[in-house]
């Protein structure tokens, strides 16, 4: 018989294993760079925060009276929008080899949730990763909803983070003890049938009666009057890319830079308008009385062979100049934006130059999308358990495709005549959907249609039916 003399240890509870999860997410790099990555593109750089220090008996101390401009330049919410603006500013389409299922998709999936991907596409740029939310309201429609990535701890089942096995979320709300203000920490535990609410009580996780009014785990949603589980973890993660990393990432240090020396040469230039004085045989009393001899007389008082000089420091301003455009031109190259400052491509560029101007920004789009396009399969799959639950219809998932446009810039005369040039060779409803003034192919077939109605193809004739030449 093997005796076992190893000392006991406890395991922990749900509530202690979800509070080790917060405490370790809370201190961890990952939570810090999505709180900077969002400060940067509400331009909360580094640079707001800079001090300029100056020695007082060998002792560092704050010099406040030293000129201490902070430029803070906007260049991640430029990237960002930009980026999002390129593949997400036009409505996504939605295909379904089920046409029925394709109108549902296009009635659920609509203008606000539009608003929503938006939302959802800025907050994985900034912050690595974006969360949505799925849940039924009041009236008992299909919504999602942005939460906060700083406010998520995903549980996976695996290592390369494709499975979810559970999700807590916690946040802090102000609550009135007395007269007295308290931020209390609410939790969350979310797995694919139900979800747990808590609250901290003198640092531990207790059930909140409050959220729920009940001790015990409930549903997901709500249906006749009884909860129900969605058989799966309503959250979905939208990944900026496959290492979960914020745009700022690849550019933090670019940015800084270029702020510090904006700052640097605006300290420069307005001390460079402070003169020093270096005064010889000077006839008053003080150094008061002389700078006020020189602001009200604009002269001032010397002896024998007195006089005054004065010091500027000088400032390469086109090297700084130089500096500044090689980091704009760094921040634009690995942010992969599009640089509008370059005069390569003269006024009017061609289809192949604007190409090659949008190809980083393309490839930043290409690798946004592969996950935007994963993150697409579980909502399809919750829309259609939730027709299946409404009773509107029973759909494969699998049969939804989402198509997204991007909104690329194009030199309309080129496009134009490549149209024209393609009739007769693809059919007129592909040349259609590529002409640039086009932009809903079902609606200017109407359109034309009516016009080919309305034409009046009457030749005059004479009484005998000869037609008049």
């Amino acid at each position: 018989m093997l005796f076992d003399f190893r000392p006991k240890v406890p395991a922990l509870t749900q509530e202690e294993f979800i509070k080790e999860f917060i405490d370790e997410f809370n201190k961890s790099d990952k939570r810090k760079n999505m709180i900077i990555g969002e400060a940067y593109y509400e331009n909360k750089n580094d640079i707001n925060t800079r001090k300029r220090y100056c020695y007082v008996n060998k002792q560092k101390m704050i010099d406040h009276t030293k000129v201490n401009n902070k430029l803070s330049h906007s260049f991640m919410k430029l990237l960002v929008d930009e980026k999002i603006g390129y593949l997400l500013g036009n409505s996504p389409g939605y295909t379904s080899l089920n046409d029925s299922f394709e109108d549902k998709l296009n009635e659920v999936l609509d203008s606000d949730f539009d608003d929503i991907l938006n939302e959802a596409g800025v907050e994985a740029s900034n912050k690595g990763i974006a969360w949505l939310q799925v849940y039924i309201d009041d009236e008992q429609e299909l919504k999602f909803k942005v939460i906060p990535s700083e406010q998520i701890v995903p549980l996976w089942y695996d290592t390369a983070h494709t499975e979810l096995q559970a999700v807590i979320r916690y946040y802090y709300v102000t609550v009135y003890e007395g007269k007295n203000k308290k931020d209390v920490l609410k939790v969350e535990y979310w797995d694919d049938k139900t979800v747990m609410y808590y609250t901290d009580y003198n640092g531990k996780l207790i059930p909140d009666v409050e959220a729920n009014e009940t001790t015990e785990p409930i549903g997901h949603y709500l249906k006749d009057s009884e909860h129900f589980g969605w058989g799966k973890v309503p959250f979905i993660a939208i990944k900026n890319n496959s290492k979960e990393l914020n745009d700022l990432t690849f550019i933090k240090s670019l940015i800084d830079d270029y702020d510090i020396n904006s700052s640097d040469t605006s300290n420069n230039l307005a001390e460079i308008q402070s003169l020093i004085y270096v005064l010889k045989n000077y006839a008053g009393q003080d150094i008061g009385e002389f700078m006020q001899d020189l602001r009200y007389y604009k002269a001032i008082k010397v002896e024998g062979d007195g006089g005054v000089d004065s010091l500027h420091a000088d400032l390469n301003v086109e090297a700084v100049e130089k500096h500044l455009d090689r980091l704009k031109k760094d921040i634009y190259q690995f942010g992969q934006g599009v640089n509008m400052d370059t005069d390569r491509f003269g006024a009017n560029p061609s289809g192949v130059a604007l190409k090659f101007l949008y190809s980083g920004l393309d490839l930043k789009c290409n690798n946004f999308e592969r996950k935007l396009k994963k993150a697409y399969k579980e909502i399809f799959w919750f829309v259609s358990e939730y027709l299946k639950l409404m009773r509107k219809g029973n759909f494969n998932y699998k049969d939804a495709k989402v198509q997204f446009n991007r909104n690329m810039i194009t030199n309309e005369t080129e496009v134009i005549q490549n149209c024209q040039g393609s009739v007769g060779i693809i059919s007129t409803k592909t040349v259609r959907e590529h002409h640039p003034w086009v932009s809903d192919v079902a609606e200017e077939e109407q359109r034309l249609g009516q016009e080919y109605d309305n034409l009046d193809y009457d030749i005059p004739v004479h009484q005998n039916g000869d037609v008049d030449e």
